[in-house]
C-alpha cells in the first residue's frame, strides 16, 4: 500500500501553468526561440510551467491584454500605462540598465538628411500603439509640423524590410529590433528620441504575491547567474531588476491614457 501511495504522489502534484504573453515585435518563431530559454529557467527555478504566447499583431495583443488573457506579460511602456489603469496589471520587472528610444530609419543610400524632408510622405510603423517606434516618433513629427501618412505593418521586422525594399522612404523602430534585423545593414538612423523607461514585465492581478515573488526571484537570479549569459544574450538584454508601477510616470506625463487617439 505504501508503494502504491508513493507511485500516485507525483500524479497528484501538478505544476501550475502560467501564460506569458510577449508583445509581437518580430515573428512568432523568432520570438519563441529568443524567449523559450528564459521560460525554461523560470520553470526550473520557480517550479511553474510557462506557456509562451504572443499574437499575430499588436492590436490583437492589446485585445488579449484587455481581456486579461495573460498571467504575465512583456509589454511596451504605453501598454503598461493603459492596462495598469484599466485591467490592473502590476509592474514586476524591467530590463536592467536600459532606457528606450524610438528611432526613424531611412535606407542607407537615401539622400534624406533631416526630418523636414519627410513632409508629405507615407511612413511605415509597426502598429498605432507601439510606444517608441510609433507613438514617440509620430509625436516628434507632429511637433515639428511635419505632415505624414502613417501605414502600419504589424511588426518591427516588417518596418525595416519595407524601408530596405524602398517601399517607404522612412519608418519607426527601436535599436534592439533594428540590431537583430536582417535589414540592418541596408538602413541608417535618421533620428533618435529622448530616453524612456523600457518595457514592463507585469502580472495580472489574479496572481498571488507568492507567485509574483517566485517569478521576480527567478528573474533577478538569472541576472546574476554567470552560466545564464546566453539566455539574456538571446533576448538582447543584460538582466532584470524589480520594478514598481511609478517607474512609468515619465510615460504617464505624455498624457496618453487610451488606445483611442489620433496618429497623424
Amino acid at each position: 500500500m505504501c508503494t502504491a501511495f508513493i507511485l500516485m504522489l507525483p500524479h497528484e502534484i501538478q505544476a501550475k501553468t502560467l501564460t506569458f504573453g510577449v508583445v509581437p515585435q518580430q515573428s512568432a518563431k523568432k520570438m519563441a526561440k529568443s524567449w523559450q530559454p528564459l521560460f525554461e529557467y523560470i520553470e526550473n527555478y520557480a517550479g511553474f510551467r510557462i506557456d509562451f504566447q504572443t499574437a499575430k499583431d499588436i492590436p490583437t495583443f492589446e485585445a488579449n491584454l484587455a481581456n486579461g488573457e495573460y498571467d504575465i506579460a512583456y509589454m511596451n511602456p504605453f501598454h503598461f500605462v493603459v492596462f495598469n489603469s484599466s485591467v490592473g496589471y502590476q509592474a514586476l520587472a524591467k530590463q536592467k540598465d536600459k532606457r528606450l528610444q524610438g528611432i526613424i530609419v531611412v535606407h542607407k543610400d537615401s539622400g534624406i538628411q533631416s526630418l523636414s524632408e519627410l513632409n508629405g510622405a507615407e511612413l511605415v510603423f509597426p502598429a498605432p500603439a507601439a510606444f517608441a517606434a510609433s507613438i514617440v516618433t509620430s509625436a516628434k513629427l507632429r511637433n515639428e509640423d511635419i505632415a505624414f501618412v502613417p501605414r502600419y505593418v504589424n511588426s518591427h521586422d516588417s518596418v525595416y524590410l519595407n524601408v530596405e525594399k524602398q517601399f517607404f522612404i522612412a519608418g519607426g523602430g527601436i535599436y534592439r529590433t533594428l540590431q537583430s534585423s536582417p535589414a540592418q545593414q541596408s538602413l541608417r538612423v535618421l533620428w533618435e528620441s529622448p530616453l524612456y523607461t523600457p518595457h514592463a514585465i507585469a502580472t495580472h492581478p489574479r496572481l498571488s504575491e507568492d507567485d509574483r515573488k517566485s517569478i521576480i526571484n527567478a528573474l533577478i537570479s538569472i541576472s546574476s547567474d554567470a552560466s545564464s549569459v546566453d539566455i539574456l544574450k538571446n533576448l538582447g538584454m543584460n538582466g532584470f531588476v524589480e520594478a514598481d508601477d511609478s517607474h512609468w510616470d515619465d510615460v504617464r506625463k505624455l498624457g496618453i491614457s487610451s488606445l483611442s487617439r489620433p496618429h497623424s
